[in-house]
């Protein structure tokens, strides 16, 4: 999971909650910066600095977002 890559299909934070935001957010400035609405899991968990429970949160709210399309997750 750590070498997938997120995508950002729909930009929309509608009923979402904090974490998901923060990855949808993430994405977006992502876009700005570099053009790409997509990066990898791992460098989203190292700009985040998530360890613990929060980490399992983290993976928590892909799988939300994946569910309800907003992200694709993509396997290399």
């Amino acid at each position: 999971m750590l070498r997938a890559i997120a995508v950002l299909v729909r930009n929309t934070t509608w009923k979402c909650g904090r974490v998901e935001r923060l990855i949808i957010n993430y994405l977006r400035s992502h876009l700005r910066i570099h053009g790409v609405p997509r990066t990898t899991v791992n460098d989203m968990l190292q700009h985040f600095k998530l360890r613990g429970k929060a980490k399992s949160e983290f993976f928590d709210a892909l799988r939300r977002l994946e569910r309800r399309h907003i992200i694709r997750i993509d396997m290399p």
